[in-house]
């Protein structure tokens, strides 16, 4: 199964990007924990045996692959 989340909103810096699966890393701490993408990526990676990728531009939107295993 191949999943793909893409959209064409402001995107994130190749840093974001690096750091987006990371626990607790979040671009906004006032309105977040850092926790949700990192739940994202030990659900995937390792209760569906999967993988998870991102990828992005500033200002160019962001994309998230998800290959599962059926």
């Amino acid at each position: 199964l191949h999943l793909v989340y893409k959209d064409n909103g402001k995107g994130m810096s190749e840093m974001v990007v690096k750091k987006v699966f990371d626990p607790f890393f979040t671009t906004n701490k006032q309105h977040g924990t850092g926790l949700g993408m990192n739940i994202i990526y030990n659900i995937v990676t390792q209760q569906l045996k999967g993988n998870i990728s991102c990828t992005s531009k500033e200002g160019e939107g962001v994309q998230f692959d998800i290959v599962i295993p059926v």
